[in-house]
C-alpha cells in the first residue's frame, strides 16, 4: 500500500512531467575537481537518486568569479559541459529528470578561490558576517567590491553563457539561485543592497538584476523550463530586509507573470525557527507551480500538497542518506541516518555508499 499518496500523484511542472512530487533539492557536497569539473563519482551519486520526481543539481557556479567554496562544480567551460553530460545522460538513462542550479555566490567568497586572488563582487562593498570553505577550512569571507555597470553587464552575460552550456550538457532546465544570501539575493534585500543607482533603492530596482538574468536564461530555456529559488525568511550569510512581506510579494508577483516552471522557496533553514506567518502571507502572490522546501518529512510534505500549499516538496538532507527516498516514503520505511561529518568534501564514504531498501517480495 502506498503511504503518503499525495507525494506520488504525477503532475506537469512547466514543460516537465513529474512522475512523483518528491524532489531532490540542490545539495553542495564539495566533491568536484579543483577545475570545477564534476568528479566521476558524481555520476553514480546522481544516478542513484534518479527516482526523484526532479533532481536539482548542486549549486553550480556560472563563472570563475561566481565561485565561493573549494571543490564546487562550474558550468562555464567545455570541460564542465563534458563532465556534466556524463551525469545527465546517466540520470536520463535511469528514467530521471535534472535541472542545473545556476549560482553566483557574490560576496560569500574568499580571495583564495578566485582568479588571481581577486576580490569577490556584490551589490555592496561591505563584507558579509559569514564564513566560506577554503583549503584551510572555514574562513571569514573577503571584502567585496560593488559591481559597476560594466560588471553587471558581464554578470548577466555569464548567466546567459551558463544557461547555454547547461543546455549543451543535457540538463532539462535551469534553476536560478536567488536565495541564501548569494549574489542575486544580495541585490534583492535592502539590508545589504544600499545602492543609489538603477539597481538599488526601490524593490523594482533591486529586482532588476534578477529580471535581466531571467531574460538572459530564457534565451536558451523556455520559461516552462526555468525555476527560481528564493528565501524570504533567510537571515543566512548576513542577510536582512526592512519589509520582507511587501518586498517579496513584489518579487513573487514579478515571477508569477513570467509563467516559469516553478518557484522554489526555502521556507526554513535547519536549526532556525520557522517564519511560517511570512511564508503564509506571501503564498497567494504566486499562482504557478510552488515547490516547498525546509524541514518537511513524508507526512508534512503530503499534507502541504493535500492542503494546496505546495505542488511538490524538495528534500535536501534526507536525499543525502537515502538515495531511494521516494520508495522509502512510498513504503513508510525507516530512513538511513545521515553522517554530517561527510557532508562536505571526501570521497565515496557518506556520498555513494548509503544502502538502498531491499526489493519488496513478489
Amino acid at each position: 500500500m502506498t503511504q503518503h499518496a499525495a507525494l506520488f500523484s504525477p503532475i506537469e511542472m512547466g514543460t516537465i512531467h513529474l512522475p512523483n512530487r518528491v524532489l531532490m533539492a540542490p545539495l553542495t557536497r564539495n566533491r568536484a575537481n579543483d577545475d570545477g569539473v564534476p568528479a566521476d563519482l558524481a555520476t553514480t551519486y546522481y544516478t542513484q537518486r534518479a527516482s526523484a520526481g526532479l533532481i536539482i543539481s548542486e549549486a553550480t557556479q556560472i563563472s570563475a568569479m561566481g565561485k565561493g567554496y573549494i571543490q564546487t562544480p562550474g558550468i562555464y567551460t567545455d570541460d564542465h559541459v563534458a563532465g556534466w553530460r556524463k551525469i545527465t545522460d546517466a540520470v536520463h538513462a535511469a528514467g530521471g529528470r535534472i535541472f542545473c542550479q545556476l549560482w553566483h555566490v557574490g560576496r560569500i567568497s574568499h580571495t583564495s578561490v578566485l582568479p588571481d586572488g581577486a576580490q569577490p563582487v556584490s551589490s555592496t562593498d561591505e563584507a558579509a558576517d559569514a564564513q566560506t570553505f577554503t583549503k584551510n577550512g572555514f574562513e571569514p569571507t573577503s571584502k567585496p567590491t560593488a559591481l559597476d555597470a560594466q560588471g553587471i553587464t558581464q554578470t548577466v552575460a555569464d548567466y546567459r553563457q551558463a544557461a547555454n552550456l547547461a543546455r549543451a550538457a543535457g540538463f532539462d532546465g535551469a534553476e536560478v539561485h536567488a536565495a541564501n544570501g548569494y549574489l542575486l539575493d544580495q541585490f534583492l534585500q535592502d539590508g545589504v543592497n544600499t545602492r543609489t543607482d538603477n539597481y538599488g533603492g526601490s524593490i523594482e530596482n533591486r529586482m532588476r538584476l534578477l529580471e535581466e538574468v531571467l531574460d538572459a536564461v530564457a534565451e536558451t530555456f523556455e520559461p516552462g523550463a526555468i525555476g527560481v529559488r528564493l528565501a524570504p525568511n533567510g537571515g543566512v550569510h548576513g542577510m536582512s530586509d526592512s519589509d520582507p512581506e511587501t518586498h517579496f510579494a513584489a518579487i513573487y508577483k514579478m515571477l508569477d507573470a513570467r509563467n516559469l516552471s516553478y518557484l522554489h522557496v526555502m521556507e526554513k533553514f535547519p536549526g532556525e525557527s520557522s517564519g511560517a506567518e511570512l511564508i503564509k502571507a506571501l503564498r497567494p502572490h504566486y499562482t504557478g507551480f510552488y515547490m516547498a522546501n525546509g524541514g518537511y518529512d513524508a507526512a508534512s510534505g503530503a499534507e502541504a500538497i493535500e492542503k494546496g500549499h505546495a505542488h511538490a516538496v524538495a528534500y535536501g538532507r534526507p536525499f543525502i542518506a537515502n538515495p531511494d527516498l521516494p520508495e522509502r516514503f512510498r513504503r513508510g520505511a525507516s530512513l538511513n541516518a545521515a553522517d554530517q561529518e561527510s557532508f562536505y568534501g571526501g570521497g565515496a564514504e557518506g556520498y555513494t555508499d548509503y544502502p538502498f531498501l531491499e526489493a519488496e517480495p513478489a
